[in-house]
């Protein structure tokens, strides 16, 4: 961007050091403060332009500039080749660092946009980052000779770009990793490192199964839990992709079901208002789907989502809200999208027989679900007295490692 973005606190001219400080106590965007740190170091030394370059793949590319005068408009983005710049030569040692007025260098009057601009006082100095590796250079110019310009500038301009050095490694390390986890996702979704397990739900007064949850497990490595993959997709936007990789991986096993059961599918807010899963359920039998809507962070277009699911859920879909009781984004959650069915989160249902709050919480939702026509499923359940207490509690469904382990297809535990 052409210009400076000037800070909330006004910006001193003649305390560099003071200048640093507040800009790594604030709390800015690195490129704001890049920004902000070029204004400074331009002001301070009465300079008409300055810019950070990076160098790449022998290129000179303007990253961040501020400033302009009527000869020089210099834009972010913009490259030339590093043969032909001052930045190249600075490095080299074939020009100084501080030059009052490059017309009196014979190296200078070698590039033409010494007469051509013309070029007058320029400081420029190397960026590096801290294993000694060249980013670029930290650079102010004039149109116009200054002799004025000293060592104290020269240090100045040092100062400043060491700072630099600091953000953009920083900001290089934070794009590596972005684009380490961005692979990694990409790896298994491109070597359909992914299976699903298929987690029974159990009519408790019935003793029967009427239904079965689709659970994504990961063989890639790291190995770890499904949620943190689906984290990190949604951290390099590969979280649609993903879940709907594994929603058509779980819907092959569906002719497996038992008959008259429907089968559960996690999805979160972001892939429903996509618009994508009409498409991706398009001639299966919505009447034996249920989504799940898995997201922990508020939506912010409740209505826009509902409008979304209302054409699906007009033909038999249903609606479950996921982690009832985990957080306050559920009971927004149920509220606002008004599901068929809501899930108790395990760690409600966790010791809901000797823990009293859980219980009392646990309650209060099942006779929310009682006035609204809800039905509720508990999730978690790994104790014979968790059980007996859901029945005293009057829950029909459930499901959890007592009840049946999640499992391929075929391999499924009975129902205790």
């Amino acid at each position: 961007m052409l210009g400076h973005l000037q800070s909330a606190t006004a910006i001193s001219r003649d305390d560099p050091v003071a200048i640093l400080a507040r800009l790594e106590a604030g709390s800015m965007p690195i490129g704001s403060m890049l920004c902000e740190a070029l204004h400074a170091v331009r002001s301070h030394l009465g300079m008409e332009v300055a810019f950070i370059a990076e160098f790449s793949e022998g290129a000179r590319i303007f990253r961040h500039v501020d400033g302009r005068s009527e000869h020089v408009t210099l834009c972010v983005g913009d490259s030339n080749p590093l043969e032909d710049s001052y930045c190249q030569r600075v490095v080299d040692g074939r020009l100084p660092e501080l030059i009052h007025d490059a017309a009196q260098l014979a190296e200078a009057l070698l590039l033409p946009v010494t007469t051509e601009l013309p070029v007058g006082a320029h400081l420029s100095v190397p960026i590096r980052f801290s294993d000694g590796a060249l980013y670029g250079t930290f650079c102010c110019f004039s149109t116009r000779p200054d002799g004025s310009l000293n060592d104290r500038d020269l240090n100045t301009l040092r100062l400043f770009a060491a700072f630099a050095g600091r953000l953009l490694e920083t900001q290089a390390k934070s794009q590596q990793a972005r684009q380490t986890r961005h692979n990694r996702v990409a790896a298994a979704l491109a070597e359909r490192a992914y299976g699903v397990v298929y987690q029974p739900i159990v009519h408790l007064v019935e003793n029967r199964i009427v239904g079965h949850e689709a659970l994504a497990r990961f063989t890639d490595e790291p190995l770890r839990s499904p949620d943190k993959w689906f984290a990190e997709a949604g951290q390099v936007g590969l979280q649609q992709e993903l879940e709907i990789a594994l929603i058509e991986a779980a819907l092959q096993g569906f002719d497996l079901l038992p008959a008259e059961s429907y089968l559960s599918l996690n999805v979160s807010p972001d892939t429903i208002l996509s618009g994508v899963m009409g498409e991706v359920l398009r001639g299966w039998p919505l009447d034996r789907l249920m989504l799940e809507v898995t997201e922990h962070a508020l939506v912010e277009d409740y209505e826009r989502l509902a409008d979304v699911l209302g054409p699906l859920r007009s033909k038999g879909l249903r609606l479950a809200v996921d982690d009832a009781g985990a957080g306050y984004a559920s009971f927004r959650h149920i509220l606002k999208l008004k599901p068929d069915v809501i899930k108790l989160d395990s760690s409600l249902i966790r010791n809901v027989d000797s823990d009293t709050g859980c219980r009392a919480l646990a309650a209060a939702l099942i006779r929310f679900a009682e006035e609204t026509a809800c039905k509720v499923v508990a999730e978690g359940v790994e104790t014979e007295a968790e059980l007996a207490m859901l029945r005293r509690l009057q829950v029909n469904k459930a499901q959890g490692y007592l009840l049946g382990r999640p499992a391929p297809l075929g391999r499924r535990a009975a129902v205790g």
